[in-house]
This record gives C-alpha cells, structure tokens and sequence, in this order.
C-alpha cells in the first residue's frame, strides 16, 4: 500500500500541487496580498505552463528516479540545483522576451520566491516522507533489548552515523549518552543530535558519571597507538570496548552500522593498515583477461591472492601446490563463487624440472606470483638443504622458465628475513631476491620481488600459537623480552603484492612502509587483554631465548639501498642490487653441490663468504656470518 501511495505519479501529482501553490504565493508575497490586475492576469496565464515546465525540468535532472524514504543530503543539493535552473530559465525568458511579450514581462521578486517557495515544498514532502519511513522502521523493530548506556569514541561521520541508526535501532538495546572526542573544538557541541561529553583523557569520569556500560570505538580511521591506549584505559576502568565495523564490511551488506565487534588483535597492530583501491584501473589492465600462475597457491599468502585476482577476472587461475590438501581447500572455496575464471589445480614440487616445463607448454601463463618457499627460521636451520634447494634453485627453475616462456609479469614474495640475513631461511630469500634481479637485467619479462614483514594469522604466525597458549590456560611463550617484529594483515599483504605486479619494472624490489615495529611482548600481553584476562595474572608469560637464527629486530631495507615513492602510498621501490652474475653462478654451483649432498657446513661456508663479500659487508662494517659456520660446526658436520 504504501509503495501505491509513493509511486511516480503520485509523485508528480503532489510536486505539481507544490508548484502551483508556490507560483501563486510568490505573487501574494511580491505584492503583499492580491495582486493588480495586470498581474493578476499574468499569474493565472502562467500557471500551468510553469507548473508543466518545472514538472519536466524535474524528470529531465533526475528527481523521480529517487526514492523518497532514502532522501538524503545529495538528493537535496540535487533538488536546489534544479529549483536554481527553473529560476535562471525564467529570468532568460523575462531578458528575451519580456521586452516585446507583455505577459512575459515576470517581476523579479516572482522569479526569486517561485524557486525557493518550491524548494521548500518540495523538499519538505521528501524529508516528511524519510521521517515518517524512519518512524514506521522503528515501530516494526522487536521489543527493545535491556538498555546499556554507551559511550561513542569518535564524533565524526561514522560516529554520527552510528549515533543515528541506534537512535531508530530500539532491538539493539543501547542508548547513547554522548560523544568522547579528542578535537577540544567539538567539546560541548551538540552533533547529529548528540553532545560531546569530553576527550578520551575524560573515559574514566565520564563512564563513572553517566554509568555507562560500554564503550564503543566509531572512528572510520584511528590510529592503532590511539586504539591500544582506549583499550586499555578501558580495561583499567572496568568497562568493554567494542569496535565499529570496517567502511567496506558496512557497505558489502555483510554488516550493519550498528553490528559493534570485539577489538581484534589486528586493529592493535603496530602501524595504520594501508587501504588500497581495488578498482584502480592501473591495475586491472596488467591482469583482466590474463592467464596467471600462483606459486603456493594453497599458504596463507598464496590462498590470498586467489582470492583477489579473481575479482580481476583473468581468463585462467593456475593454482599450484605441493599440498594437496591446502589446494584442495581453496580450490573449492573459489569453485563455490561461479566466476567465469578457469581453476586449474596443479599438484607439483617447484624443484620438478619436467612437470613445471610441461605446466608452461600447456598453459602458457602470463603473469607468475611466486609464493611458493620455506618460511620457518627454525625448522631451515635444521634443514639447511632443504631451504636452499626450495628457496633457491627451485626459484631458478621458475625464473628460467618464465624468461624462456615469454611470461609478462613475474613478482616474487620476498621477507624482511633477507635483509641482512643471520639464518639460512633468510639467506635463501635474499639469493632468490638476486637471481630474479640478475634476470631481469636482461630479460623482456617484468621481473620484481616484494619484501614485508611477518603476517598476521599465516601458518607459523605467532598469533595462533600464542592463541592456542591461551585457550589451554598458558603459559605464552615468548623468545625474548626485547624481540620486536612488523607485522601487516594477511588481505593487506596481498594488495601489496599485486600492486607490485602492476609496478614492477626490472629487478625492483617492493618495501612497504609498515610503520613502527611491535614488541612480541607487547602482542602477548594484548591478546590475553582482549581474551578478557589479564597478563601475569591469569596467563603467565614465559621467556624461552631465541631461537637458532632468529634475530631480536628484522630490518626491511639493507642499509646501501635507496628508495623511491610510488604513485601508491606507502609503497617504496628499493633499486636493483648490482650483482657480478658470472662470480653468483660460481657460488651457486657450489652451494647446489652442498645443499644435494646435505652438507650444512659446506652451505654455511658459501654462505658466509658470499654475504660477507656483497650485502652484510656493504651495510654494516665488520658484521658477518660466522654463526652459520659455527651452527653448522655445532651438529658435528
């Protein structure tokens, strides 16, 4: 019934009522009562042909297309543009042809008052009919929930916009009693219909004055030291702090403003989470239509990555893995999406010569992730051959066969292990990072690397362990009390990457700006905080000493690079390391002869001599590498 009431042509039928009574009211104002004759005439000859036009005038820019219970600002703004052409329109008529056409000859205080007289009508019916759909969506709500008292973090937009939809939300029992804002020029202003009671320096009063139950953080961008200190100012005072959804988890439909979440380990990380546009059309072009490789295309990073090439709609996904179980995984997962994209599962080693070359012959990929590696610190210092020949030859084959292949894009998942390297993972990584450098000097391929820190919720992460530690009642342990580490979110770090194969020119090497480094320590005692018990307390926390290799702090950047800006924020390039190939094949020959014969003292022998003589050397006089010949004298080898 209501949607009857509301159709266009009622629509049309009230705007035309609204016109007709505000023509008529201009000219009772103009002339302070009834007008003279002459007007008079005039009034009533032009009526329903300014009636007509400004109905027209409204079809043309747009006005029915509207749906009047959503009416909003823009629509308004839309609204008053229109009314502000209706105008004009009559005053061209007045100039052309009021002169010789009497009748046409409109008083300029009519062509003033008829535009707003009009706005205001028609814009009043609209607003009207939003207040009246918001008052109906109230009553239609289910009984209202025991009432909590909330306070709202941030009195900005999301703020008001939160403010607003628990003012017509009665089912989700909250009632707001204000605003907390550090912006000292809001203290006291009223907003969207709510005061700003204080900062954040104030939480404490404020909860205890106005007995509040809860805290609920509304900002759409806060700053993750901002966000640690709330939470924790909270957890002192005794009172939960919850978090409002991300912007685009509000506007996929999955959530509702008012769906208010737990505080996630990852809103606490140690730097500002960058945001990138996956509409960019730069980036679209390097990958719509495209026939593309996945390298560990069933890990945390690899399975990521699926995801969001997808949305690019490349022509085939080749996802390969070793794992069977982990590509099986994702492999159903994006089956269940229906794209248009062809899924191509390939079960193989990347050190398999035969099987990859035959891959590239059927398949002719154009563009290559390589996620593909061994990645835990420790489990390679046992198995220094292993890392070696994955990491390294098992990337030279790919290389090769992507220079040989004609292969457009070929971007490799680096770490900041590589930098400076103290273990043999990290060692790996970094040759790997030269031999794609090597290659792409003479190759048409585009070839670059993209190096990051550690990643939040990938295997070998931190956070499950430590996650598991505490569900089983603890203790959490942590290497050392000073052991510091970047981290970034694992949808993040697959932004990165493909923007990088949009970028990449020859050899360039990736480094995201990612902030301040994070006490491991620091993300313990936060993750027990937020499982609603307290460190030391309730959960010990244990120091083991580090682990073979690992180092207190990870660097992203060897000290002789130089950076430069990309057109994306946050994403610098770091400068191709010149490398004497002739002298690296040499030393590979070596280290490939060590790593097929297991031979950890051989590999950390290459090892040191080649770190020694080209990055560690470079940046940091009088560093080197002698624990890798030291743990590999250690085993007895």
């Amino acid at each position: 019934m209501a949607y009857r009431f509301y159709s266009r042509t009622t629509q049309v039928t009230i705007d035309s009522v609204i016109c007709a009574l505000a023509f008529s009211l201009a000219y009772l104002l103009r002339f302070d009562g009834w007008p003279p004759a002459r007007y008079a005439d005039q009034w009533v000859t032009l009526l329903p042909y300014v009636v007509v036009g400004s109905i027209l005038v409204y079809g043309v820019s747009g006005i029915y297309q509207f749906i009047w219970r959503y009416v909003s600002t823009r629509e308004m703004l839309i609204l008053a543009a229109t009314q502000a052409a209706i105008g004009a329109a009559l005053m061209v008529i007045r100039l052309t042809f009021g002169p010789t056409i009497r009748v046409l000859e409109i008083p300029l205080g009519i062509i003033a008052l008829y535009p707003c007289l009009s706005f205001l009508g028609t814009g009043g019916v609209r607003m009207l009919r939003r207040l009246i759909a918001e008052q109906q969506a109230a009553l239609r709500q289910p009984a209202a929930a025991p009432e909590k008292r909330v306070l709202l973090v941030g009195a900005g937009q999301a703020g008001v916009l939160a403010a607003k939809e628990l003012s017509v939300r009665p089912d989700v029992g909250l009632r707001v009693q204000g605003f907390v804002d550090d912006d000292r020029a809001k203290l006291g202003r009223v907003i969207g219909g709510v005061r700003v009671l204080g900062t954040t320096e104030d939480l404490a009063r404020l909860v205890h004055q106005y007995r509040v139950d809860q805290v609920i953080v509304t900002m759409a961008t806060v700053r993750r030291r901002d966000l640690r200190r709330i939470v924790q100012t909270c957890e002192q005072i005794g009172v939960p702090v919850k978090i409002m959804p991300a912007l685009y988890e509000i506007l996929s439909g999955r959530v509702r403003v008012s769906t208010f979440r737990d505080v996630r380990i990852e809103d606490l990380l140690g730097r500002d989470v960058v945001q990138f546009d996956c509409d960019d059309q730069d980036v679209r072009r390097w990958f719509t239509g495209k026939r593309i490789l996945i390298t560990g295309a069933g890990g945390s990073i690899g399975s990521e990555l699926c995801r969001q090439l997808l949305q690019f709609a490349p022509t085939q996904l080749l996802m390969l893995d070793k794992d069977e179980n982990s590509l099986f995984e994702i492999h159903h997962e994006l089956q269940r999406l229906g794209s248009a994209t062809l899924l191509t599962p390939l079960i193989t080693d990347i050190r398999h010569e035969l099987r990859l070359r035959r891959i590239f012959e059927r398949h002719r990929p154009q563009v290559i992730f390589h996620a593909a590696a061994h990645k835990h610190v420790p489990l390679m210092e046992l198995n220094p051959s292993e890392a070696i020949l994955n990491n390294v030859f098992g990337t030279r084959l790919l290389v090769d066969l992507a220079d040989e292949h004609g292969v457009e894009t070929f971007v490799m998942i680096s770490t900041d292990k590589a930098v400076n390297p103290t273990n043999v993972m990290g060692a790996s990584k970094r040759l790997a990072e030269m031999l794609v450098q090597a290659k792409a000097a003479t190759s048409p391929t585009r070839f670059s690397c993209v190096r990051f820190g550690n990643v939040l919720g990938s295997r070998g992460s931190v956070v499950p362990l430590f996650q598991k530690q505490i569900a089983a009642g603890g203790p959490v342990t942590v290497t050392h009390p000073e052991v510091t580490r970047y981290f970034m979110t694992i949808p993040e770090a697959a932004h990165l990457v493909i923007k990088a194969g949009s970028l990449g020119e020859h050899g360039d090497i990736f480094v995201l700006d990612m902030g301040e480094p994070i006490r491991i320590v620091d993300l313990a005692k936060d993750m027990i905080r937020l499982s609603g018990l307290k460190p030391d307390e309730d959960i010990s926390i244990e120091f083991i000493g580090l682990r073979p290799g690992e180092k207190l702090f990870e660097e992203l950047l060897i000290g002789a690079e130089g950076v430069r800006v990309t057109r994306y924020e946050k994403i610098f390039i770091a400068p191709p390391t010149r490398v004497d190939v002739d002298q690296m094949q040499r030393v590979l020959a070596r280290l490939e002869v060590a790593a097929k014969q297991d031979d950890p003292a051989a590999i950390a022998h290459v090892l040191e001599a080649w770190f020694n003589a080209h990055d560690t050397a470079a940046s940091t006089p009088g560093r080197s590498l002698r624990f890798l010949l030291a743990h590999g004298q250690g085993r007895g080898d």
